[in-house]
């Protein structure tokens, strides 16, 4: 357990969110969580502070009615929201205002660097990236620095990731879609124009990726998961970022997203389950 940090407190209680908040409580931090707006939060809440107090009785698990009321105290406070850069930068400000003086600030965004988000704080030099990847199958995490922030700072970060068994993986220069995700991003955006171009079904693509690759899941099956909303989302992102036509992802992808199609957490996607 980190010496530095005691409280975490997480904003978003989706797919991400309540893995970050889950992994920080079962590790013996105590845990503050705000999402008022997200399906079954009281019943979340209850699920990982359940969980946790079997491993550590005098862990805390707390849900938030507001951000003011989540950031007192907390040592770390962690941005799990969906991937759109205003409200990203709405809730920066908010947390900046009631945050502790001491209190790291971090987006676990997939896809938005914090020098496009930073300038919504005055204490950039306590802001930063930790990207967390699906912490149930793959345990790692991008570290990426903003334009100010001090080693301190970053140092504390690392260290807390690892204290709850993730692998930190440490960007060196500001890099869109950090680590694995630029890999990830390749391969998500072809398989995309595979299937929208109608060039073969998502079955195929999935069943060629396992069987190169040995892995259990096949790109689309990954992408249910995730939830076909964050995918449009932060593929909308890489393209703001660009620009380049090319980036811009598949009407078919939109409309699945617009039918409510959103993969897993919807029972339909681009499986039915």
């Amino acid at each position: 357990m980190s010496k530095e940090i005691k409280t975490v407190a997480v904003i978003g209680a989706g797919y991400m969110g309540n893995q970050i908040a889950r992994e920080a409580a079962l590790h013996n931090y105590n845990v503050r969580i705000y999402d008022p707006g997200f399906p079954g939060y009281d019943r979340l809440v209850r699920s990982i502070a359940r969980k946790a107090k079997r491993k550590n009785p005098s862990v805390e698990v707390i849900k938030c009615n507001s951000i003011k009321e989540l950031v007192k105290n907390a040592d770390l406070i962690v941005e799990a929201a969906p991937e759109q850069l205003d409200l990203k930068k709405e809730i920066f400000s908010e947390v900046h205002e009631s945050a502790p003086p001491h209190a790291i600030i971090a987006t676990n965004s997939s896809s938005i660097p914090t020098s496009k988000i930073e300038d919504a704080v005055k204490r950039k030099k306590q802001v930063l990236n930790i990207h967390f990847y699906n912490l149930t199958t793959i345990p790692m995490a991008d570290l990426m620095r903003g334009t100010e922030t001090s080693d301190e700072i970053f140092e504390k970060a690392r260290e807390w990731v690892k204290s709850i068994e993730i692998e930190p993986l440490i960007v060196k220069k500001e890099c869109f879609g950090f680590v694995f995700n630029r890999i990830w991003r390749a391969v998500k955006k072809d398989c995309l124009k595979i299937w929208a171009g109608g060039h073969a079904d998502v079955e195929e693509v999935d069943k060629a990726w396992r069987t190169f690759t040995g892995m259990g899941l096949g790109p689309f099956q990954m992408m249910d998961v995730v939830g076909l909303d964050v995918v449009y989302d932060i593929e909308m992102s890489y393209y703001k970022q660009s620009g380049n036509p090319d980036d811009i992802p598949p009407d078919a992808l939109k409309e699945k997203v617009e039918k409510g199609e959103l993969g897993l957490k919807a029972q339909e996607g681009f499986y039915s389950y």
